[in-house]
């Protein structure tokens, strides 16, 4: 189980400067005059439910809190964000409704300031003894979060132990970025809710990274790096040109006909997009995961700095692309878009996954909507086909507009095996159905579908 700290505890772990927001009887007129219920309720909450006053005077003198979040603006190494952290210890940090008028306090003035919002939750969710009231704060939590992508501003969520309930299927899973401290429980059903037969490693931090749903497990004495670095390369404007296309891995000459271009791309010796992400970032962070129960190992997603310029990539490592790695593919693409951050794709596959589990994973929505992504995006989308451009497969992370490829490289409508066995040929024609798909690096330039080649 991960180590429970109070809200202010939280804070401290990653913020070296934090100004708490004060709750201005402005903002609380402002609620009124729209149709939200006075907040000055009787001393038993709005349900009268008896004994909740108490049990709120316990919470505030064992906790020192008048609420179950504290909200204010912080920095974190030097990068100014809003930041908001539950504390458990208060109700189990359940979500009341002045709860709502803390967060969407948070929320406003990450509007306001254009800032990224960072939330260090720790929930078991909405708070029983206000009822049906306290449950519609998570419309509000919704609504607010909403707004704020509308604006381009990133949202980070770092979950600690537990995160359950509403405040996980908000706050939590709805955020552009989500870390975890090691062992947290996490999940929409809580501790006492769940089924007698659940299996609880689905409840954990370490299950939810293997599902996909999570971004990264980060220990607390590594927490405030990676947030900063994080705020780092969300927090601020991308640059409104192209990402310049990666420096080629030496010079290997143009292949001769098409089956060399083939050969040559599924060599076991040659660069893969770890090296070219290496060389090409001094540092990146790492997304993972569809956020539908699928992780991809050879779909590598996330945002790097190249020249001081942030830019989102999302590389393929020379594998049958699955349906979980089109879809974290897509979602990277959005996110860099809404920001304003443009993106790096490497291309190397044989093509999209056709086995039995990805036509049952969803394996052509997952490509319609890699295709729709990178076609609505209105960043500038730069492509290095460094391997094998295998069909659609390949095609659904290439830009129509700004592609490159490797002198190692090759592209093509279908595999030239496969092209043969479709055609009937003998297996001694595949040499000649290679050349005949004009997949070459300086076919691809000629045939306008590749701006130029490097390496050659």
């Amino acid at each position: 189980m991960s180590e429970r700290m109070t809200a202010r505890q939280a804070i401290a772990t990653v913020a070296s400067v934090f100004e708490e927001l004060e709750e201005l009887e402005e903002q609380f007129e402002e609620l009124e005059e729209l149709g939200v219920p006075d907040r000055d309720f009787p001393e038993d909450g709005p349900l009268a439910w008896s004994g909740y006053g108490t049990s709120r005077a316990r919470a505030t003198e064992r906790t020192g809190e008048t609420e179950s979040v504290v909200c204010g603006v912080a920095s974190v190494e030097g990068r100014p964000c809003v930041v908001l952290s539950f504390e458990f210890g208060f109700l189990g940090g359940s979500l009341g409704q002045r709860t709502g008028d803390r967060l969407e306090a948070a929320y406003e003035t990450a509007r306001e300031r254009r800032l990224p919002l960072v939330s260090l939750i720790a929930t078991g969710g909405s708070r029983m003894q206000e009822g049906m009231l306290a449950l519609t704060q998570l419309q509000r939590v919704a609504r607010q979060s909403a707004l704020l992508k509308e604006a381009g501003l990133p949202q980070i969520a770092v979950l600690r132990d537990p995160t359950t309930g509403g405040g996980w299927a908000t706050l939590g899973a709805g955020a552009d970025v989500i870390l975890a401290l090691p062992g947290a429980q996490i999940g929409f059903a809580g501790s006492r809710v769940r089924p007698a037969d659940a299996d609880p490693a689905a409840y954990r931090a370490e299950g939810q990274l293997a599902a996909g749903q999570i971004d990264a497990i980060v220990r607390k004495e590594d927490l405030r790096g990676v947030l900063a670095g994080w705020l780092t390369l969300l927090g601020g404007a991308g640059g409104s040109e192209p990402a310049p296309v990666p420096a080629p891995f030496g010079k290997s000459g143009l292949p001769a006909d098409g089956w060399e271009a083939v050969t040559r791309a599924r060599a076991t010796g040659r660069p893969r997009a770890e090296s070219y992400l290496d060389a090409y970032f001094p540092h990146r962070q790492a997304l993972s995961g569809d956020r539908c129960g699928g992780v991809d190992p050879g779909m590598l997603c996330g945002f790097g700095l190249h020249a001081g310029i942030p830019y989102a990539y999302a590389a393929q490592t020379g594998t049958a692309t699955t349906p979980a790695g089109y879809r974290t593919a897509a979602r990277l693409i959005r996110l860099a878009d809404r920001l304003g951050i443009p993106v790096l794709t490497l291309v190397d596959t044989p093509g999209a996954a056709n086995d039995a589990a990805a036509e049952r994973a969803g394996q052509g929505a997952a490509i319609a909507d890699a295709f729709a992504a990178l076609a609505s995006a209105r960043v500038p989308v730069t492509t290095l086909v460094i391997g094998e451009g295998g069909s659609g497969g390949a095609l659904a992370l290439t830009s129509p507009d700004r592609t490159w490829v490797t002198a190692d490289s090759y592209f093509s409508v279908i595999a030239p095996e496969l092209a043969a066995a479709i055609l009937k040929r003998p297996e001694s024609e595949v040499r000649s159905t290679a050349s005949q798909l004009r997949l070459r690096p300086q076919d691809l330039v000629e045939l306008g579908v590749a701006r130029g080649v490097l390496g050659a």
